[in-house]
Parts: structure tokens; sequence; C-alpha cells
């Protein structure tokens, strides 16, 4: 039976808060006494209850001493080389959150500028205005579409080669300096000397 995602949030019900810490508590131990047996190292374990004045200790208090003791006269830099605590924690989960972000934007981009591309192919031009940043994008799509198209030919016929240059031939409508919208042609433009070489990203 697949295990159910627990919500990481303060349980309010007393009873079933303490239920949770003794469960949860007693696992940690568990593991801990797992580690220390598997692995062959020193472990040891403090909780701090809030019903409790004294926080539990495993294996004992002398074994917990000796092995703190044994960590604190270590040198900082060993102390610290393996160290992973909760800022630590969160400081990853941050990083991965924000790169999962910036992957989302990238390929909602790109997706924005591929729908563009097809209405343009549709109609022969571009119904809306297109800004420097959008034209950008979008040569950037097109050539990365041709590229995948010219890989797909070479598979598929490789005695024929691949074409090194790739003109496109179309309209695109865009704002000039002085605000005034113009259809400007990109007849005979290779792509490949494009302004920019990935989808813009705010």
């Amino acid at each position: 039976m697949a295990r159910r995602n627990t919500k990481l949030a303060y349980i309010a019900n007393d009873a079933k808060r303490n239920a949770t810490y003794k469960k949860r508590k007693n696992s940690l131990i568990k593991k801990t006494k797992e580690i220390s047996t598997l692995c062959g190292v020193e472990t040891c374990a403090i909780i701090y209850s809030s019903n409790g004045l004294q926080p539990e200790v495993w294996p004992s208090h002398f074994e917990v001493q000796k092995v703190l003791y044994k960590f604190l006269t270590m040198p900082p830099l060993e102390q610290s080389r393996k160290m992973f605590d909760q800022e630590m924690f969160l400081k990853q989960r941050i990083m991965k959150a924000q790169e999962q972000l910036k992957k989302k934007k990238i390929q909602n981009r790109k997706e924005m500028m591929s729908l563009l591309m097809i209405k343009c192919l549709s109609t022969g031009k571009v119904e809306e205005n297109v800004n420097a940043q959008n034209a950008n994008d979008l040569l950037w799509v097109i050539d990365e579409n041709l590229k995948e198209l010219d890989e797909k030919i070479t598979r598929n016929q490789p005695q024929e080669g691949t074409p090194t240059n790739v003109n496109v031939q179309g309209m695109i409508q865009t704002n000039v300096n002085n605000g005034r919208n113009e259809m400007v042609p990109f007849e005979n433009f290779n792509i490949s000397n494009g302004f920019w070489h990935g989808p813009s990203i705010h």
C-alpha cells in the first residue's frame, strides 16, 4: 500500500499531537540505533519536548556526553565539513524551487512564442504588435524548430545531407523607435545569425 504524504504543519489537537510525538520519537530513536549498528558509528539522540523539563536522550546520558565531547574536541573545520542543519536544508529547498521556477518560465516563454510562430505561419503576418524582445524570442523558436527538422531529415535521409543556411521568408510586425508600426520583412535573413540564443525570462 502506498504511503500517504503527511502534511507538515503544527497539530493543534493536544491528544493527537502527543500521540504523534511519541510515535515519531520512537521512530527517530530506532533509526539512530540502526545507523549506529549498520554503519559502525557513534550516535546519540537528544529530544526536547514541550511537556518535559528535561530532554530525553538515547542511549544514555553518559554515552551522549561522550559523543558530544568527541565532537566538540574536533577542529572547527572538521565539525562543519559534513554538518547539515535546518537552515542548510531550507536553503537547498529554496534553490531547487528557484531553479524549477526558472525552467517553468523558460517553458512558458517557448510555448508563447510557438503559438505566435504558428499564428504567423497560418496568416502570413502577425496581427498584433511585436516588440524587439518578442521578435528575438520568435526568431530563436523558429531557429530551434528548423534545427529539429534538419536533424530529423538527416536521420531519415543521411545521403542527402543537411542544408547549411536556412532562410526564413515572412513578415514581422514590430515597433520602431518613433512608435510607428511597420511590417518589417526578414526575407533571406539567416536566423543562425539572429539577435539572441534563448528565450527571455522575466
